[in-house]
């Protein structure tokens, strides 16, 4: 029995701000969004797998200098560059991770590449990168990453003296989310025609974080998960307290274990679990029924998917 294909994706949670009462100011974000899901969209409708539909996608979103992933990552303290990027395939439970790379051009490829070859889960570093050499990935300097926007939220942190999620204080014209509280990682996930879900993850983390700081996103069961019995997650938000309560886990758990639907699990997690320690941000998922669920305690959550044939919805506000 063929199941109807359905995508949703992420580019990140935050606050709304007063640049966001300008509808015009929030269509390049649509626009991308939209572009985005299409592409997974055609790809499902082809009978590709899930997985496949999902690494398009963050690749997109990587190859997209309006999020925090690949091109357009914030900076790190040192002013470099630290991506971290996991895939998952719900039919085995294969999953891939790479953190902390700062010269492979799409991080998710690389995640991929490790799920693939089958020997570990998560890779760092120069390690990482020397496999994804040895695979043949697309390599770049580091300076690819860069843009003057995130430079200059870089030096705000910085004269804050703060570590920010995402890109604090630049309040780039026209933003549609309060870019001092946007939480920068990209996700995607999806439901392929034979009924197997995936989950991929990419982010560049937090302006001003410390060398060497990973957070949620390759982490899987934090977050990132999928497994074809219950539901895909791809998270985005304050990443310590996403490791803390294991939230892409969690949402599968209390449906496995809770007997939990989709919007209820998803909800508990989001609403409950992570601001009781204090976690802000979101998660988009879906469940091997089709059942789409994209939760977020803060105000907005860039975020988009489709179902089918029909046209893809997107969105940032509630």
């Amino acid at each position: 029995m063929r199941s109807s294909p359905v995508i949703a994706i992420h580019g990140g949670a935050g606050t709304i701000s007063a640049a966001s009462l300008d509808a015009s100011a929030a269509q390049a974000y649509h626009d991308a969004l939209r572009a985005i899901v299409q592409a997974g969209q055609s790809l499902l409708l082809k009978g590709a797998p899930a997985l496949d539909a999902v690494c398009l996608a963050v690749e997109m979103l990587e190859d997209c200098p309006l999020f925090n992933a690949g091109h357009g990552a914030v900076f790190t303290a040192a002013e470099t560059h630290e991506l971290d990027a996991a895939v998952m395939n719900g039919a085995d439970l294969r999953a891939g991770a790479v953190a902390g790379v700062s010269r492979i051009r799409r991080p998710v490829r690389a995640a991929r590449a490790v799920m693939e070859e089958g020997a570990h889960v998560l890779l760092a570093g120069a390690g990482a990168e020397a496999f994804a050499r040895e695979h043949g990935l697309e390599m770049v300097e580091p300076g690819y990453f860069s843009t003057e926007a995130r430079r200059a939220q870089l030096h705000h942190a910085k004269g804050a003296k703060r570590v920010l999620l995402d890109h604090d204080g630049a309040a780039a014209a026209g933003a549609p989310l309060d870019e001092g509280r946007k939480f920068g990682t990209v996700g995607a996930v999806a439901l392929d025609q034979h009924g197997h879900l995936a989950a991929a993850t990419s982010t560049g983390g937090m302006t001003n974080k410390r060398v060497g700081r990973i957070g949620d996103s390759p982490l899987i069961g934090a977050g990132t998960y999928a497994d074809d019995k219950r539901a895909a997650v791809s998270c985005t938000g304050s990443g310590e307290m996403f490791i803390r309560a294991a939230a892409a886990y969690d949402v599968c758990a209390r449906m496995r274990y809770a007997g939990q639907s989709l919007a209820q699990a998803a909800q508990a997690v989001v609403m409950q679990s992570l601001p009781a320690i204090g976690g802000s941000g979101g998660l988009i998922a879906v469940d091997r029924l089709g059942n789409v669920c994209m939760p977020f305690n803060t105000e907005g959550m860039y975020r988009g998917h489709a179902r089918g044939t029909d046209a893809p919805q997107t969105a940032i506000h509630r």
